[in-house]
């Protein structure tokens, strides 16, 4: 079917996530007509399956800790929190009747930990003030004549003129979910600088033996300390938990180390972290008791007794100690103190929960508008910044949806002046 086009909208969000949505509603709150096209369904999808388990909203740390988990980005996306930081983000969660509380880690929640009933309210909210959806609109990027080209399900390929545009596609995570990438060489075209798009808070490969991938994978690791040195930096150091997988690991822990072990590995190859499995005990007062004579138990059995050390912890010890060291006490101890795993690896994009690379923020003005494409505004994931999880990419995401929609609601009323 040729293109067809259809009636102009003053501004045009392409994406229905929270950055989308976000956008939508600041620009219709300012007075301009706005239209959403999202590729899927329905919206907010991944917003969805991301509080499948409870979702964590955001984060209660003090402000200036908050913006130190934006790690390189911290200055550019603080200017985002100046204007729509963690409070506001409960202030606007209450004003759709959706109350928060703290949970023990810091992290904020909806009472009900569920995000479909704040979904619902707030696109109830969005259609009540005149907001219009287009689903199963898959974006292919502009016309000759800058109109923007949508593939519409069962119906060919429609073109749509807007005054203006907010694009909130996502990284290139969760493909299943719409957030593909697939924008990447559109906007290239347009000679819009991107950084190449790579997997955040994402897992790692080790090279396990047969035995321990078979018997181990999908056990978690808990508590344990891991500590990581990048080349020259100091150490970090971090207690938490991961979770042992058929390939490598996984899990807030780790993810917590994502950024500065993917680029290390990027720089330099596989890379070496620090397991401490007993966080706690005293590497010398571990020694001793180890020490202690075994009584025809099993070394297996002994470590149990004595260190507290079985399950997946015990296999890891027996998948890195030597077989001869292990009438060793001491160099037991440090061992279970300081155990090496070699990291060869970042687990592909497309399993990771979010992505780092997009549009570079010196592409884009304080508006968050394209220098080189006036009216192109972006917001979300497609921007270059990446954060851990904990409640920082939501609240990221809902700030520049913000910036986007009001700069765009600006940028139209200028141009009608």
């Amino acid at each position: 079917m040729a293109a067809e086009p259809t009636a102009a909208p003053a501004l045009a969000v392409i994406g229905g996530g929270p950055a989308g949505l976000m956008a939508a509603e600041a620009a219709r709150a300012a007075g301009v007509e706005v239209d959403v096209y999202d590729r899927m369904g329905s919206v907010g999808r991944k917003f969805l399956i991301a509080g499948k388990g409870g979702l964590n909203l955001t984060h209660s740390d003090p402000p200036a800790t908050f913006v130190t988990r934006y790690g390189a980005r911290e200055v550019e996306v603080a200017r985002w929190l100046d204007v729509f930081d963690a409070q506001a983000l409960r202030d606007w969660a209450g004003g759709l009747g959706i109350e928060t509380f703290v949970g023990s880690s810091g992290r904020v929640f909806p009472s009900d930990l569920k995000a479909a009933p704040l979904l619902r309210g707030w696109l109830r909210r969005l259609r009540a003030s005149g907001v219009r959806f287009h689903r199963h609109h898959r974006w292919l990027g502009w016309d000759a004549d800058g109109a923007l080209r949508f593939a519409v399900d069962d119906d060919g390929e429609r073109s749509v003129q807007a005054q203006a545009a907010v694009f909130a596609l996502g990284g290139g995570s969760w493909p299943v979910l719409g957030s593909d990438g697939t924008w990447v060489p559109a906007f290239a075209q347009r000679r819009v600088d991107v950084a190449p798009l790579a997997p955040s808070n994402c897992g790692f490969d080790v090279a396990w033996t047969p035995h321990f991938a078979s018997r181990f994978a999908g056990q978690p690791l808990k508590p344990v300390v891991v500590e990581w040195r990048d080349k020259g930096g100091q150490p970090e150091r971090r207690q938490g938990e991961f979770v042992v997988t058929a390939n490598g690991v996984e899990g807030s822990l780790i993810y917590a180390l994502s950024a500065s072990l993917r680029d290390a590995i990027a720089a330099q190859g596989p890379v070496e972290i620090r397991l401490d499995l007993v966080p706690g005990r005293d590497a010398d007062r571990l020694a001793r008791d180890l020490a202690q004579p075994r009584n025809g138990r099993s070394f297996s059995e002994h470590l149990r007794r004595r260190a507290g050390i079985d399950g997946v912890k015990a296999g890891l010890l027996h998948e890195v100690l030597p077989k001869q060291d292990r009438e060793d006490a001491a160099r037991i101890a440090a061992t279970l103190k300081s155990l090496p795993l070699r990291l060869v690896r970042a687990r592909p994009l497309d399993e990771a929960i979010s992505s780092a690379g997009g549009v570079r923020f010196e592409a884009l003005d304080e508006r968050l508008m394209l220098k080189t494409l006036p009216g192109t505004f972006v917001a979300g994931e497609m921007i270059d910044w990446e954060a851990p999880t904990g409640g920082y990419l939501l609240t990221a995401c809902f700030a520049s949806g913000r910036i986007a929609g009001e700069g765009a609601a600006r940028w139209l009323g200028a141009a009608r002046a």
